[in-house]
């Protein structure tokens, strides 16, 4: 049940991410938008080539921000990785996890003002089996929002560490979202690995411990993608009624 529910949520991520990105992207200037996730983009960007070098793939046409008005990252369109099957899921799957790493390391030395009002349970290790279980899991992600909320506005936000984390933090997990032409790869790379890790941990009996202690980095991505998509949904309501308001198309 553990590599399903990881499984589960980081989809959730995944396409979270995506629709922040798609919801804010449409808010503001493209070029202006890719600039301030530079950070982010260069993350992911490495993972991205990174599966290019392993699976033997060709690497071509890879730029951080692109040379026209939208100024999008650029990543290899047809890489043939020279690995079946396991290539296409590495390079879907490693911008993913470079972004999770750098949650990490980003959260274990600037984030403790932030982290430690931040209630990194909500996320469990189980899936909702009935309709009661549903229920709880989404008032426990409302919980999971306002915790995270509240973890901020405790936080010093003078402090120029708090701020430089919450930047990072939004830059990596909207970076989480698959680039351009890899959303389906990026879904099914999860969907493989999750089903994979699962029947490898019931043939050897044994759980790999480092899911157990990447949940605090799952609640957190979480926390923060689902904080950032409602402020979308909210501004992005606020911006079309008052266009629909004055007579805009």
């Amino acid at each position: 049940m553990v590599y399903a529910a990881l499984t589960f949520w980081l989809l959730v991520v995944v396409l979270t991410a995506w629709g922040v990105q798609q919801l804010l992207g449409g808010l503001v200037k493209p070029k202006v938008f890719n600039t301030i996730l530079l950070p982010g983009t260069l993350v992911a960007q490495l993972g991205h080539v990174l599966g290019l070098l392993i699976t033997g793939a060709t690497v071509s046409n890879t730029t951080l921000i692109k040379d026209d008005e939208e100024g999008a990252p650029e990543t290899t369109p047809d890489p043939k990785p020279r690995i079946p099957v396991v290539g296409p899921v590495i390079i879907g799957m490693l911008p993913l996890l470079a972004c999770g790493i750098a949650i990490f390391f980003v959260s274990a030395s600037l984030g403790d003002p932030v982290i430690a009002n931040v209630h990194v349970t909500v996320v469990g290790d189980t899936l909702p089996t009935s309709m009661p279980a549903f229920w709880d899991l989404l008032r426990s992600l409302i919980t999971l929002i306002e915790s995270f909320v509240d973890a901020i506005a405790l936080a010093n936000l003078g402090n120029g560490k708090v701020l430089l984390f919450l930047y990072l933090l939004v830059c990596l997990a909207v970076r989480m979202a698959p680039f351009p032409g890899y959303l389906r790869g990026s879904l099914a790379a999860i969907v493989i690995l999750g089903i994979a890790a699962a029947v490898i941990a019931s043939l050897t009996d044994a759980a790999d411990p480092r899911v157990q202690s990447g949940w605090a980095v799952l609640n957190l991505s979480v926390a923060t993608l689902l904080f950032l998509l409602l402020i979308s949904l909210l501004v992005r309501g606020c911006v079309g009624l008052i266009k629909l308001l004055r007579g805009e198309d």
